[in-house]
């Protein structure tokens, strides 16, 4: 999954080959100093180019929390390359030194290092046994943890690691705010009227290909199909407090924090 690749980049180490000689044991460290005039530059920087994906505090949006990241002990150098490359297979591009000089990337690491300078992110205290039933209730039919559940949303196995507490609440609260490239819902018009539902996964020019409401990968050429509708919002349903109250939702949260890698909590049964 999308959200996989950019955790394997941004925690995983980075694996840099290195010349023999004095360079080998060479490693990157940011050569500003955290004035307030190169915090400000960086904050502007961030703003303008990563906040879509991961928020304005940089806790994760459709991209993971870099503020667990940094305070999970991320190097400077880490940092730097996975800027520098990107994360292929995912949104996340590469900030190439031809259109982005050296002191924008070190400027940004300034800005987001204050973000994570006081303190711990706020954990949840609900109750994980209470939020597994309710994820198996409610969410296990389109969301898959370690291999069981459902596939028509995305894979949730280490959600734990890639989003805060603020950005799971958000996306139970109001899931039509951000939708995963490969969620987009969508409806499919045949020739005959037919509709058909589902969530895009592939599209040129000639067909269309999605996961249908019932978890079936089809394909449609677009000279049989009469109309293809992208839906506004998300198969996603919105809980509100009317459906799940707030103790629910921290129960849930909860649970969801602690799905960070297979096997760290039991997967729901479908």
């Amino acid at each position: 999954m999308q959200w996989e690749r950019w955790m394997i980049a941004m925690v995983a180490p980075v694996l840099i080959a290195h010349t023999t000689g004095a360079a080998q044991n060479q490693r990157l460290s940011n050569p500003l100093k955290s004035d307030p005039a190169a915090i400000r530059r960086g904050s502007l920087f961030y703003r303008a180019r990563c906040a879509g994906c991961h928020g304005l505090d940089a806790r994760g949006v459709s991209g993971p929390d870099l503020t667990a990241a940094l305070a999970g002990g991320m190097s400077d150098e880490r940092f730097f390359q996975t800027i520098r490359r990107g994360v292929p297979g995912t949104e996340m591009p590469s900030f190439d030194a031809e259109h982005n000089a050296d002191a924008q990337v070190w400027e940004m690491l300034l800005h987001l290092r204050t973000l994570t300078s006081g303190g711990a992110a706020v954990k949840a205290t609900g109750d994980v046994a209470s939020g597994a039933n309710l994820f198996r209730a409610n969410c296990a039919s389109c969301h898959s943890v370690n291999g069981r559940g459902g596939h028509l949303g995305p894979d949730l196995t280490r959600i734990g690691a890639s989003r805060s507490l603020s950005a799971l609440v958000a996306k139970v609260r109001t899931p039509n705010q951000n939708v995963l490239p490969g969620f987009q819902p969508v409806t499919v018009v045949l020739a005959d009227g037919t509709r058909i539902r589902g969530t895009r996964k592939n599209e040129d020019a000639f067909s269309i290909q999605i996961m249908d409401t019932g978890e079936r990968l089809q394909g449609y050429r677009k000279t049989d199909v009469r109309e293809v509708i992208l839906e506004p919002r998300s198969l996603m349903p919105e809980f509100g407090s009317d459906r799940l109250n707030d103790q629910g939702l921290n129960d849930l949260v909860t649970y969801l924090g602690t799905l960070q890698a297979p096997g760290t909590t039991a997967a729901p049964q479908r």
